[in-house]
């Protein structure tokens, strides 16, 4: 037997090798701002997953493909919250992209990019990471995230980061981050794509009140089921939904549709898309009592 066949690492070397042509079938080049083009997932044999950030021309959306073609795309759907777009891709077929399982802390995992016509790029590095549901800085709600230890180089952000298998584990960003990169997981990617196909765009709940986060005495913390704080309303918008279920200044909100609400951002993760336009129980402490008022939640312009 050849001193190379027995070589673990000659063989995790080329396992990594496999692992991005298998990927790089699936990664495409998205040009649509003036400075180094990005990246994208080929979803499905004629969607694109990118991320928001890198489209800046909505009007001229050219994508190249890893056969060295060149397709045209036009924006379905797009959430600066969240860094995600979504672009319907005329005149060629795609080839989708593997899935692979959730990432894991201490995997193994590579960042893939075109940023520009022929080979892909790849870095290499492991799962540091993985955290849950987190509001990001544009404001946006996003069910999850990875860190990694690879590298976004310019014009990673909208590529894959993919598992040993080549499978797709989530979408590099390097705008959420605020320059340190960030990956949304598969999941809430899935979700958020399937939303922005459907609609266009993210649909956020809204009540229409100003807030701050309150603790409550010892005497309340029962009657909010035992949580510590909730959200004092300062105000209350006139016409808002908010105001039309009977909302006061000085309610103290604990709950929304059965999720506590603690803060801020427990109110942005409770009026998630699925709530707008529903008519959704709000516990609130009034003058010391629990009392539950009914809401339709509105849509946030």
């Amino acid at each position: 037997m050849s001193h190379e066949s027995t070589n673990p690492l000659a063989a995790l070397s080329d396992a990594l090798a496999d692992a991005v042509a298998t990927a790089a079938a699936s990664t495409v080049l998205v040009s649509a701002r003036r400075r180094i083009p990005a990246s994208g997932i080929a979803w499905s044999e004629d969607i694109v997953v990118t991320a928001d950030h890198v489209i800046e021309n909505e009007d001229e959306i050219t994508l190249r493909l890893p056969d060295g073609g060149e397709a045209r795309a036009a924006v379905a759907g797009r959430d600066s919250g969240s860094d995600v777009a979504v672009l319907k891709v005329t005149g060629a077929t795609l080839t989708p992209a593997k899935r692979g399982p959730a990432a894991r802390v201490g995997n193994f995992v590579l960042a893939l990019g075109r940023p520009a016509v022929g080979e892909p790029m790849a870095s290499f590095g492991v799962v540091s990471a993985i955290g849950g549901a987190w509001r990001t800085f544009s404001g946006g709600q996003v069910e999850g995230y990875i860190r990694s230890d690879t590298t976004f180089y310019p014009g990673f952000s909208g590529g894959p980061l993919v598992d040993a298998a080549g499978q797709v584990v989530g979408l590099n960003s390097s705008r959420l981050g605020r320059g340190a990169g960030l990956t949304i997981p598969l999941d809430a990617l899935t979700t958020i794509v399937e939303a922005l196909k459907a609609g266009g765009k993210l649909k956020r709940g809204y009540l229409g009140i100003g807030s701050q986060q309150a603790r409550l005495p010892e005497a309340l913390q029962a009657k909010a089921g035992g949580q510590e704080t909730g959200l004092l309303v300062l105000g209350v918008e006139p016409g808002s939904p908010a105001d039309k279920a009977g909302m006061l200044v000085g309610d103290i909100v604990v709950a929304i549709g059965g999720v506590a609400v603690k803060d801020t951002d427990g109110l942005q993760t409770a009026l998630g898309p699925s709530t707008v336009g529903k008519a959704t129980p709000v516990a609130v402490l009034r003058g010391g009592e629990p009392k539950t008022l009914t809401v339709t939640i509105g849509e946030r312009a």
